[in-house]
């Protein structure tokens, strides 16, 4: 019997069967469908961080008076003497190295923006900003323009609108650009909106942006802090602007030889990276959890794989009397227990992408093809099938034809 009549057979005895192979291809579905399920969902949410950060330019790097990592160990990040405007200007003449600078402040983090009887809650965070934060940051106006250069230099009150105070503030279809909102007591003239970033990492949904020296009028204080950040136009050669950048800022700050940084440098894709990092222990407990699913699958499978060679021993007599011989009945065996294993992979992979995408298009990420899950999950179902159709097929080639033939 060649290896096509085999797979032929398989397939008869498995359609023989229906309710057993439905009941044991379900139990290996749900364990594929977990375990592809999470990881594509994890995929794609981590495709979804990296273009995201990447929006705010992968050459980019931001100089601020926080510790650069996310989180120390053992405790909150460390808080650094604040960056002066005088010292953030400064750095923004001097540096050299081919690259566009911007100069920052978040002036406030829990402001009430209104317009006539209408306000948004007071989450709305408000930056100071100059002429190049648009384009260094990544972001982009879906109506207006940016900010002249006279109104930076004279700190005119205008500003630039996140999408999500544009819709609590206006009518759907009302023209923005030229009309008034207050933020606290002050008015101010919208000149632009911005571009919508959706549920992204790095929103600009609710924001408003001012110019730096209207920041410097109403918002400064002891702890104002700027944040210089710095688009490198090579980015093979961001890791060396970042060493000059740390140089010259030491000279600012007044650093004498063997002194720590007093500030921190953190590159763009650094978030991006430490959440991607966090994911990955997720993808461990969802392999972990894949992997005893389909533990006990093969083990069920095994035992109904036992159950058929003791309902079917007539018909192994009847092969081996036929001049099967007893690798024929250990393939036959094996090659059924491997069928049912991949169409069971072939539906858990199915609904496991089907269900990663759906959790990845409620987070707003993408839809992806996990073409590693895919292969991995079928070949992991080809491994069940062979560990447990293994020792079924041996025994039934081990079963004497003429008893066989003497079962009722």
């Amino acid at each position: 019997m060649g290896l096509w009549e085999t797979i032929k057979h398989a397939f008869r005895a498995v359609k023989g069967n229906l309710l057993r192979t439905v009941l044991t291809f379900s139990i290996i579905a749900i364990g594929i469908t977990a375990l592809v399920g999470i990881l594509t969902a994890i995929d794609s949410i981590e495709a979804s961080i990296s273009s995201n950060f990447s929006d705010m330019g992968a050459n980019t790097f931001n100089i601020r008076n926080v510790d650069a990592r996310v989180r120390r160990e053992g405790g909150d990040r460390k808080v650094f003497p604040p960056i002066t405007y005088r010292e953030a200007t400064t750095f923004e003449e001097k540096f050299t190295f081919p690259s566009i600078t911007t100069v920052s402040t978040r002036a406030s983090f829990a402001a009430t923006i209104n317009r006539g009887s209408r306000e948004t809650n007071p989450n709305v965070t408000v930056y100071g900003v100059d002429g190049e934060y648009l384009t260094v940051r990544g972001y982009s106006l879906a109506n207006g323009r940016n900010f002249s250069q006279q109104e930076l230099i004279t700190g005119s009150n205008v500003a630039i609108l996140g999408t999500d105070i544009v819709e609590k503030l206006f009518a759907s279809q009302e023209d923005v650009v030229g009309k008034y909102v207050s933020i606290g007591s002050v008015k101010y003239l919208v000149v632009g909106v911005l571009t919508s970033q959706g549920s992204s990492f790095v929103s600009s949904d609710n924001i408003v942006l001012i110019p730096n020296q209207n920041a410097r009028r109403y918002y400064t204080s002891s702890n104002s802090s700027y944040i210089i950040s710095v688009m490198v136009n090579d980015p093979s050669k961001l890791d060396l602007a970042v060493y000059e950048a740390a140089g010259l800022f030491r000279v600012i700050r007044g650093l004498r030889t063997g002194e720590n940084n007093d500030f921190g440098i953190r590159k763009s894709d650094r978030l991006a990276n430490t959440l991607i990092e966090q994911l990955s222990y997720v993808t461990i407990a969802a392999t972990i959890i894949g992997f005893i699913t389909l533990t006990g699958a093969a083990v069920g499978l095994m035992n109904i794989m036992l159950v058929s060679v003791n309902e079917r021993p007539r018909e192994i007599g009847l092969s081996k009397a036929m001049g099967a011989t007893s690798k024929i009945i250990r393939r036959q065996f094996l090659v059924e227990a491997i069928i049912i294993c991949q169409i069971g992979g072939v539906l858990g992979v199915v609904l496991g992408i089907l269900a990663g995408n759906g959790v990845s298009i409620f987070l707003d990420g993408s839809f992806i093809i996990p073409w590693i899950w895919i292969l991995s999950g079928l070949l992991l179902c080809l491994v069940v099938g062979i560990v447990a159709g293994i020792y079924p097929a041996i025994r039934a080639s081990r079963l004497d034809p003429i008893e066989a033939l003497r079962y009722e």
